[in-house]
């Protein structure tokens, strides 16, 4: 199977802070986060709705950009890019799974895991290698018999696999989760955990989920929770 070089997978934060401007007063949501996580490490984010997680990862995702401090991923900083250069960065180097899948309704399964080789033609996999790729990775979900259905016609649990499949398309250093399991039901989430661990493992990326599920947390190597804009490791809390 054709392969992208994979970057190393170094996540670097350090005392990043991040605040939103309102008409009383800037509010501070992160306040000087900082840790670094190698190629296989997994963190997970916890913490009451209002946190900052989903902050924490627009900022690893490079969708958005810290008030203060750095954020370096795969050795880049992403934000010393132009704006067309970091969209592309972000493409190729960081994957995302959200709590709905989004899944393109009059796509194909195989088409919607196959978007992310469209977005940049020429600077990505070549056709053929995506689409073998895409077949691969959906092998691997257990979707291979469903490529060529829509995404009305498969379970939730599907749905997810499926978007999986389409994170891990052009091998990113970084996959991030936002609630990936919130809206399954526990079996179905149990299957979805179970195969982010399996093919993070197989493809070596930095894994960081943000999660309000204390079991699928307690699943991870790392884990923090957001206590008043600061990670606190629960260990040393």
């Amino acid at each position: 199977m054709a392969t992208l070089p994979n970057p190393s997978g170094l996540l670097a934060v350090r005392d990043v802070h991040k605040r939103f401007a309102t008409a009383a007063a800037p509010v501070e949501v992160l306040c000087g986060v900082s840790f670094e996580l190698a190629a296989g490490e997994a963190l997970a984010l916890t913490g009451p709705s209002g946190s900052g997680k989903s902050t924490l990862l627009h900022l690893l995702g490079a969708l958005d950009r810290p008030s203060e401090g750095t954020i370096e991923i795969a050795g880049s900083d992403p934000f010393a890019l132009p704006e067309p250069e970091l969209a592309g960065f972000r493409n190729r180097t960081i994957g995302f799974v959200f709590q709905d899948s989004h899944l393109l309704p009059q796509l194909t399964v195989l088409d919607n895991v196959l978007l992310p080789s469209l977005a940049f033609p020429g600077r990505s996999l070549a056709p053929a290698a995506a689409r073998e790729r895409a077949e691969a990775l959906l092998a691997r979900v257990g979707l291979g018999h469903r490529r060529a259905h829509r995404p009305a016609e498969l379970s939730g649990g599907e749905r997810q696999r499926a978007a999986v499949a389409r994170a891990l398309l052009l091998r990113p250093a970084v996959l991030l989760c936002d609630e990936p399991t919130g809206s399954l039901d526990r079996a179905a989430a149990a299957n979805v955990a179970d195969l982010l661990f399996e093919l993070h493992a197989a493809e070596g990326t930095v894994l960081v989920a943000a999660t309000h599920s204390l079991e699928l947390a307690a699943r991870f190597s790392r884990r923090f929770e957001l206590v008043e804009g600061r990670c606190v490791e629960p260990s040393a809390a």
